[in-house]
């Protein structure tokens, strides 16, 4: 793949690395490519960061043929910089794609067009401590025609932006109210694509949590309403009676590149792990009676989230005493480690620059 470079000609100046914050801010490039079904995908291209033109017509605009993935860059105690499993989200990518009908776009071309753009806007990776730079590649359908069909036109980009935490309360055990009204996802839908649609389903429910005072909600599955599925943008898991138990995939679930690798560093540090289905009555029983041990989500953006609250029917549930568990900080400490390239990479996840 050749990729065409137009510099910017006025570099932004870089945002204070102690108030980032999530998402706010944008570097000074964007990867931009085409496609379209008679010539596949072409015209690689990085251009500076701005506003982009599209038809009103425009297919993702009226039935959101969009997908989306999340990963960050890393800056290693060496000035160094690195990227975590990016090949896992381009396979993901894929899946969400074949899912909406939209065209899959090459792993290489994935991975190339990565580490160009980084390379490019290098003196963005920030170097404080819990900061890096979030990457959002991005595909949706650009046919410019009202007809409901299978996209025969598309648009795939990359934007970089320099982050801190996700949640304003850092590491600190965060409180989610369990929702019984509104739902995700159902097993055939596109709950296990990450598309835009499943995220603006989920504000209204956010938005009542918020209200209340809670940072997130916890979803129950959409067929009984009775079964544990994610918790807001995150997969989530719980550790009951010395056992970590967490959702199965089940179609309805987004497969989480964090989760998976949770996974892994549990079952080869001997750690009893059960993926299964968990109804909200167990879980409530493991509240009550103490064997809930610890909570966490865990995601891309967030990495680790300790939950030291949980709500469902008003009925409020303290975790942990509320505070961050042994094996969630141990988790979170691992996982960091690894991806600031401060602890030894035994997987072999991280890829360097």
């Amino acid at each position: 793949m050749e990729i065409k470079i137009t510099r910017s000609e006025c570099l932004k100046a870089k945002p204070d690395s102690n108030a980032l914050g999530f998402g706010k801010y944008f570097t000074d490039h964007m990867f931009v490519m085409d496609y379209s079904k008679e010539e596949g995908w072409h015209d690689a291209r990085i251009i500076p960061y701005g506003n982009i033109s599209l038809s009103p017509a425009s297919t993702t605009l009226h039935y959101g043929t969009e997908i989306f993935e999340g990963l960050k860059a890393y800056r290693r105690p060496d000035g160094g910089v690195q990227l975590f499993r990016p090949i896992e989200n381009a396979k993901r990518m894929n899946r969400s794609a074949d899912r909406l009908c939209l065209p899959e776009f090459p792993e290489e071309y994935f991975l190339e067009a990565l580490k160009t753009l980084i390379k490019l806007d290098e003196d963005w990776v920030p170097s404080e401590p819990g900061t890096s730079l979030y990457i959002r590649p991005f595909l949706f359908g650009n046919d410019e025609t009202l007809g409901v069909h299978a996209v025969n036109h598309a648009t795939f980009m990359i934007i970089l932006s320099p982050v801190g935490s996700y949640y304003k309360e850092g590491l600190n055990p965060v409180s989610i109210m369990i929702e019984d009204q509104d739902v995700r996802a159902v097993r055939g839908g596109t709950g296990e694509a990450k598309c835009g649609g499943n995220y603006a389903a989920s504000n209204r429910a956010g938005d009542r949590a918020e209200k209340k005072g809670y940072s997130q909600v916890l979803w129950l599955d959409g067929v009984e309403r009775k079964y544990i599925e994610e918790v807001g943008a995150m997969n989530v898991m719980f550790k009951i009676s010395g056992t970590v138990v967490t959702p199965a995939l089940s179609g309805s679930i987004l497969p989480g590149i964090t989760r998976k690798s949770i996974i892994e560093m549990l079952k080869k540090e001997g750690y009893k792990i059960e993926e299964r289905r968990l109804s909200v009555e167990e879980l409530a029983q493991s509240m009550k009676d103490g064997t809930l041990e610890e909570a966490w989500g865990c995601g891309t953006a967030a990495v680790v989230s300790p939950i030291g609250e949980l709500c469902y029917k008003d009925q409020v549930y303290i975790v942990n005493e509320g505070k961050i568990g042994e094996l969630t900080q141990h988790l979170y400490d691992t996982l960091t480690g690894i991806q600031w390239g401060k602890t030894e990479d035994t997987y072999g996840w991280t890829v360097q620059l």
